[in-house]
């Protein structure tokens, strides 16, 4: 790929071949359509790289005293060869771009590929053709907003969070001195909220642009223009706040600050201009100086902007994410106008000429933009993914057989809400079963499920329940992203298990689950995919009968908003809605069509949260599943329709089915209470334990569901359908 880089000691730019940045985890890699050239900071770092050493010293004056710092401690000749070793190497540019998804990594799941994004940072927006960007880096650019308009939205944050530092209120009068890019989006954002604002810039044209873009007026700092309008709009008391978005070395904008503020006013630097305040006119006035750090809080913070750690927005309301997206938001609403900003376009390819023409004067631009080639067909055929469904592969050893006097002991790992209101429930009292152990985390918890359920043993030791011969079988309830691992350590212990779905949360876990199987020789596993077993479902099936031909099913699930807090919003570690909950649904599809999935293409909204999963099926049978989380409370959770042969399926949640045919059959009664299966699962489970014979559900049906279900993740970041491949 082609990225434009500077070098700083002879100044030098070009647009060099470099490697394609790799896609890892947290973040997306990021095909360029617009990226902005900030005229202001890309110009000075690019002036600065063309001056002699003595002038690169006395413009950064911070970096000479980090090298007299090297000086002192490594010396002057291991000093003098990083200096030169870090100037002579070539450096990016940019920090502003939106473009389109290309690649989704790890642990992201708000953005899908071929989604347009607005991406910040000085490591990650380059002027490049592609580039990973993190994901608080990144947002997802709203309907209807251009993308050479999306391009702005770094600097766009830049100046919210200039203004929001000033805190300004509706009626108050603001002064912004510096009319480039910066203040030029200062000056509507202040306008859009209710503030009457003063520009000062010597370029009649800066000033001209922005009292088209809702300044009240506009003047050259050396005259009286300012002055006088400031008088006029404030009844002679000077300006509730300044605005500093102004470069160079003159002093003068601190100086004009502190002669046009209020008394106790507030002045906030935005941008890098010469900061010598006069002392007796700042406090005689006692101005609240303040400065604006970059987009925002999470600028810097390299858990923030790398790790993707967000911080709760109840103490940090305006992230720089946050900012990001508010600023593109407002620009999609038509509340700030970034059209006017754009002076000129260039194609990518000539953007040495571009600089070159910005630097001599020769081309006047209070923002240019790249624009990027179209992306070509290659990379179109490289999203064909696949996914491969593991082969159960073991020599299984035979289950033995208890005796029918002799109790099932079980013991469970985990004792959470489901496990206590869904699992204990029906097994407390069956006959022939002993609950034998429980352990969990919390002392407490296990006491409870001691005493309410009446386990033998509460512990939280996990070996004391794998080493324990007794034990015929183990419930993994736990965490989801605890369920491999604990089935893993389960199944080599020689236990028959029940996991709670989902198997796993990656194809790695499911792998390792295998290779625990194929290790010892134990496939005795049950996922706790209980639709199947429900009685209404089951009494339905047998009424529409065998099928000859292709079926098309529509399952839709009202999943419901989650509370506030819930630990299944925590997709970083426990992976996200759908991988938790989703296997449900695709096993009783392919239960329902007696086969496995052989593709699944999957879309979804922003966030991911709404899906629309199509799975396909060997004989030419479909499934979609609709899992939404935007639905009304009142409305059923889950309805599903099977059509096939001149006949329909329905299922309403579990309360009522029926099926049409010559004849129409419709569940006789309302049950009690919705029977989603989970006691004649349990009854299958603990029958299959107590005589050695086959589990419930056929461990090569558990794997291809599970491999169904993380495959949605893969659909979703490619946008196509993903093949099932088997061996």
């Amino acid at each position: 790929m082609k990225q434009v880089v500077q070098n700083y000691k002879s100044g030098e730019l070009a647009v060099l071949d470099v490697p394609v940045p790799g896609c890892k985890p947290g973040g997306v890699l990021v095909r360029t359509v617009y990226s902005l050239i900030s005229t202001g900071t890309e110009m000075m770092k690019v002036s600065e790289a063309g001056m002699s050493m003595l002038g690169k010293a006395r413009s950064r004056p911070d970096q000479v005293a980090k090298v007299m710092q090297s000086v002192a401690t490594n010396g002057v000749p291991a000093t003098y060869r990083k200096v030169m070793g870090k100037l002579d190497s070539y450096t990016p540019l940019g920090y502003s771009l939106c473009g389109v998804v290309e690649q989704v990594g790890a642990g992201v799941d708000d953005v899908k590929v071929g989604d347009l994004v607005a991406c910040a940072g000085n490591e990650h927006a380059l002027h490049a053709e592609l580039n990973w960007v993190p994901k608080n880096l990144y947002v997802p650019v709203p309907d209807g907003l251009a993308p050479q308009h999306a391009a702005f939205g770094t600097v766009g944050s830049i100046a919210m969070q200039g203004v929001r530092q000033g805190e300004p209120q509706l009626g108050e009068v603001a002064l912004v001195i510096g009319l480039g890019l910066i203040g030029q989006l200062v000056v509507q954002l202040l306008a859009a909220s209710g503030v009457r604002v003063v520009g000062a810039d010597p370029d009649p044209a800066r000033c001209e642009l922005a009292e088209r873009l809702g300044a009240a007026a506009c003047g050259d700092p050396a005259s009286t223009a300012v002055e006088n309008a400031v008088a006029e709009l404030t009844d002679g008391h000077g300006v509730d706040q300044v605005y500093l978005a102004a470069g160079g070395g003159s002093n003068q904008p601190v100086e004009l600050a502190a002669k046009l503020a209020r008394d106790r006013g507030r002045v906030v630097d935005i941008g890098k201009c010469r900061l010598d305040l006069p002392w007796n006119a700042y406090y005689e006035k006692e101005l609240d100086v303040r400065f604006s750090r970059s987009y925002g809080p999470g600028r810097y913070d390299p858990s923030y902007e790398l790790e993707g750690r967000d911080y709760p927005i109840g103490y940090v309301r305006w992230t720089e994410r946050r900012n990001l997206a508010c600023f593109l938001d407002l620009a999609a609403r038509g509340k700030v106008d970034v059209e006017p900003l754009i002076s000129h376009v260039a194609d990518f390819d000539d953007a040495v000429e571009t600089y070159r023409r910005l630097k001599d004067g020769e081309l006047k631009a209070v923002t240019a933009l790249f624009r990027y080639p179209e992306q070509t067909g290659e990379a179109e055929e490289a999203k064909a993914p696949a996914v491969a469904v593991p082969a159960v592969k073991a020599e299984v050893k035979a289950a033995p057989v208890r005796a029918a006097t002799t109790p099932v002991k079980l013991a469970f790992v985990g004792a959470g809400n489901y496990a206590t209101s869904m699992l204990l429930p029906h097994l407390a009292q069956r006959e022939g079963v002993e609950l034998s152990t429980v352990v969990t985390t919390t002392s407490l918890s296990g006491a409870n499920a001691q005493r309410k359920f009446g386990f033998a043993k509460a512990t939280t030791d996990l070996d004391a329940v794998l080493g324990d011969e007794s034990v015929d079988a183990v419930f993994v309830v736990t965490r989801h992203s605890s369920h491999a691992e604990l089935t893993r350590q389960a199944l080599l212990a020689g236990k028959t298990v029940f996991v709670e779905k989902p198997l796993a949360l990656t194809e790695d876990e499911l792998s390792g689950v295998l290779a625990a199987v194929e290790e010892s020789g134990n496939d005795r596993l049950q996922v706790g995919f209980n639709r199947r077993f429900a009685p209404l479902l089951h009494e339905a099936r047998e009424h529409f009968g065998a099928r000859s031909g292709p079926a098309h099913l529509r399952y839709l699930v009202n999943a419901g908003r989650l509370a506030h807090g819930s630990w299944y919003l925590q997709q970083g570690s426990e992976g996200s809605r759908f991988v938790g909950e989703g296997g449900h649904f695709i096993d009783t599809a392919s239960w329902l069509l007696d086969a496995d999935p052989v593709s699944v293409y999957a879309t979804a909204t922003s966030g991911n949260e709404d899906l629309q999963v199509v799975l396909r099926y060997p004989d030419g049978s479909t499934a979609t599943i609709s899992y939404v989380t935007s639905g009304p409370s009142g409305f059923p959770k889950e309805t599903l329709d099977l059509v096939a042969d001149g006949r329909a399926l329905r299922l309403d949640d579990f309360v009522r089915a029926s099926v049409y045919s010559r004849k129409k059959w419709v569940s006789s009664r309302l049950p009690k209470a919705r029977d989603k299966g989970q006691n004649a699962e349990l009854a299958a489970f603990v029958k299959a334990v107590r005589t050695g014979g086959p589990m419930p559900v056929p461990l090569q049906s558990l794997v291809a569901t599970t491999a169904a279900t993380l495959a949605v993740q893969t659909a979703l970041a490619g946008g196509v359908p993903v093949t099932l491949a088997r061996p």
